[in-house]
């Protein structure tokens, strides 16, 4: 079992000594299914890169913008969201560190965006 804090605070520290000041760790892989811990210094970002079918990324320390041509959306430690659809980006607003949730496959890549538990029906 990992101890997602642990992780965090290794990844931040990591970050802290790179020249890049990010780093990351894939800490769980089981068939498509992918978790890593990436931590990232204030400031530095994620260039825009494509996503996976289906992605969420929770915040573990600190604060991030998630950036791409619809906007941004900022998040903050404790808060978790599904990742957009479109190329996006990851900007550090603080010291962060962020959980990414992603699974890389689907039999079908057309299907319905799926409704977070909990959220609010129309």
């Amino acid at each position: 079992m990992d101890d997602l804090s642990a992780l965090a605070r290794q990844q931040l520290d990591d970050a802290r000594a790179s020249a890049h000041g990010r780093s990351g760790h894939l800490f769980l892989h089981d068939g498509p299914l992918r978790q890593s811990v990436i931590a990232m210094i204030a400031g530095t970002a994620l260039d825009e890169h494509n996503t996976p079918p289906a992605a969420s990324l929770q915040v573990l320390h600190g604060r991030v913008r998630v950036t791409g041509s619809g906007g941004g959306q900022e998040l903050t430690a404790g808060q978790v969201a599904m990742s957009p659809r479109e190329r996006n980006g990851l900007l550090a607003l603080d010291d962060a560190a962020v959980l990414l949730t992603a699974v890389t496959e689907v039999p079908d890549r057309d299907h319905q965006r799926a409704t977070p538990v909990g959220a609010a029906r129309k």
